[in-house]
């Protein structure tokens, strides 16, 4: 079975082995469980070949492993972990290289997402059209104050995992017009037009 623990990544080489799109989609797939190659390739609309030469790629990095069981491309696959984290480290150029390239992946695929939302959400049923959401937001805070935020952020989605962890690998322990949703949640500074103070009783 995958592990609860979130896996720190901690050598560049892991991150780029991540750095592929096909890779990351494979990644996703194995969160709702084990799968074959073929079985992967059906959900990400890539070959059997291709998904079983990825996996072994991931394997290779433990992300992955065989699950037991089947032969050839008939061998289901698991992740290892549930999650991972790779930590800022400014001071290292590969690695920031690297997770500057992973990042870049990842924000495509995450606005590709979103763009087809907006592109299919008249189509969705009122009730989750209407639920949908987007928000932006501009605040001058320290960067304790940021890390306190998401700090914050963090507990919110811990509680959420723990109430519904058990549907996103039970279907059917998944509450009837249950969707998958994907929340994202950015957090960085920005050059934006500095506003001079105002004095309120200098107001006419």
């Amino acid at each position: 079975m995958e592990s609860e623990q979130q896996r720190t990544l901690t050598d560049a080489r892991e991150l780029r082995a991540l750095s592929h799109p096909v890779r990351l989609a494979l990644m996703e797939a194995l969160g709702g469980g084990p799968l074959t190659a073929t079985q992967a390739g059906e959900l990400i609309g890539e070959s059997p070949t291709t998904c079983s030469f990825h996996l072994r790629q991931l394997a290779r990095y433990g992300f992955v492993e065989e699950a037991g069981g089947g032969r050839g491309r008939a061998r289901p696959w698991r992740l290892t972990r549930r999650g991972w984290s790779a930590p800022a480290r400014p001071e290292d150029p590969d690695w920031t290289r690297a997770s500057q390239a992973l990042d870049r992946v990842l924000l495509d695929r995450y606005l590709q997402r979103l763009r087809r939302f907006v592109d299919d959400a008249p189509s969705y049923p009122r009730e989750w059209y209407a639920a949908a959401t987007g928000q932006q937001h501009l605040f001058h805070l320290t960067a304790e104050e940021l890390t306190e935020f998401v700090a914050a952020y963090r507990k919110l989605v811990d509680d959420v995992t723990a109430r519904a962890d058990q549907r996103r690998t039970d279907s059917a322990a998944r509450p009837a017009g249950s969707r998958p949703v994907e929340l994202l949640f950015f957090g960085y500074p920005v050059e934006s037009p500095e506003v001079p103070d105002v004095d309120p009783s200098a107001a006419s």
